[in-house]
């Protein structure tokens, strides 16, 4: 894939920039925070290189040569300095380096953390969180180079929140079958167990089986069994309420993932649906939202510490165009159900709309874009497929991640 060419100019607020920043809304775009900077890749069009918003040039000059080459890391020096024939400069286009391969996949295994559209409507299975934050460990190690003092941090972090799942990609190693990427993964977990200065029985296990010699191939397991995982869904789901009313009208609500942290509702678009109900001259709504499996916060960045078993979410209900009001939502089995009393006409039939979001969570701006949702989920359907299918070439960059392998290999059994 030919590379982005790397324009690097100087903006209003003094930081420098490679390329234009990507348009579309966040949950289309892989973000990894480095020293001194912040690089962004487009999750639906790949371009090669990044894009990067660079505010330490001093400390950005420790990784720029290995993602860029050195005539962009030059032309970032010229451009701080104040040079106004760089910072017209169109670079000539540059192969992505190795560093800038790892970096992607880091930034995209953030992405799927917080992003991946898991929906048991739309046959999207979860990624295995526990797979996921021993690879996101295995890359921050990997990426070093391009990261400061708390990005080391939260390497050490992920490494140890996620030991215990290094029993099952053991196992997955000395399978049948293992893919390349596998082997490469772990050796890179003990590397950074050791540099990191982190032990334990897990690791030690680890050790005894890199060090012994592959020998001839174990039996075939199934990725399913390899992880405990919640991943029953009680679809079936009745009011929390008994309906005595009539139906005055029903319809499904916008569901933006942007408004509440990973694994707390289903992804599809049509996850969310409301009904208005009539009992003599009174009117209310119910409100209906397939719960997620699990809120995993591998590698998520949060705007707070948000737990599932704690925080409820709510419905945003808009009536006749008027000021919104909140729904809250409890948890029943599998479903999140609300109910509300609508002041409207008897007379009348409501013109409503329902959205879900998590009272305290910051989505940020430019949340609402339904049409690349369904490019994201397009997205996470082709990776499964390709996944699917993981073992017939090499260990390369863009291909599947471990989590990513498992998941598809849960498609046929529970989807």
């Amino acid at each position: 894939m030919p590379a982005r060419r790397p324009a690097v100019t100087r903006a209003e607020d003094g930081t420098v920039q490679i390329a234009e920043p990507f348009d579309g809304p966040a949950f289309t775009r892989a973000v990894l925070d480095v020293a001194g900077a912040v690089l962004t890749w487009p999750v639906l069009d790949p371009t090669g290189l990044p894009a990067a918003e660079i505010h330490d040039v001093g400390q950005a000059q420790q990784w720029l040569w290995a993602v860029y080459g050195e005539r962009t890391a030059a032309a970032v020096d010229a451009v701080a300095s104040g040079a106004p024939e760089a910072a017209a400069e169109l670079m000539p286009p540059e192969q992505p380096t190795a560093l800038a391969e790892s970096a992607a996949r880091l930034a995209f295994g953030h992405w799927a953390a917080r992003w991946w559209p898991a929906s048991h409507l739309d046959g999207i299975p979860a990624l295995e969180p526990a797979a996921l934050g021993l690879e996101l460990a295995a890359l921050t190690h990997e990426c070093q180079q391009l990261l400061d003092e708390p990005g080391e941090v939260e390497g050490r972090e992920l490494l140890e929140d996620h030991l215990p799942a290094l029993a099952p990609l053991i196992r997955w190693r000395q399978s049948g079958a293992p893919p390349r990427r596998l082997d490469r993964v772990l050796r890179l977990i003990d590397d950074a167990a050791d540099s990191l200065g982190v032990d334990g029985e897990a690791l030690g296990r680890l050790r005894s089986a890199l060090e012994q010699d592959d020998g001839p191939a174990g039996t075939p397991l199934d990725l399913a069994d390899l992880f405990v995982r919640q991943r029953e869904f009680a679809l079936a789901a009745g009011s929390a309420h008994p309906v005595t009313g009539r139906v005055i009208t029903r319809g499904a609500g916008t569901n933006d993932w942007c408004r509440y942290p990973p694994g707390f509702a289903d992804a599809a678009e049509d996850a969310v649906s409301w009904t208005v109900y009539a009992r003599g001259v009174g009117r209310w709504i119910e409100v209906e939202v397939v719960a997620g499996g699990t809120a995993s916060a591998s590698g998520a960045h949060l705007s707070a510490e948000v737990s599932v078993e704690r925080v409820n979410l709510a419905a945003e209900v808009h009536v006749d165009g008027r000021p919104p009001s909140r729904v809250p939502l409890a948890r029943r089995d599998d479903v999140w159900t609300g109910r509300a009393d609508l002041d409207i006409r008897a007379s009348t039939t409501p013109r409503v709309e329902v959205g879900v979001l998590l009272p305290g969570f910051d989505p940020g701006p430019g949340a609402e874009d339904r049409a690349a949702r369904e490019a994201v989920r397009a997205l996470a359907r082709r990776r499964l497929r390709e996944a699917a299918a993981p073992y017939e070439g090499e260990a390369a960059q863009s291909g599947p991640l471990l989590a990513e392998i498992v998941a598809a290999a849960a498609v046929e059994e529970d989807f």
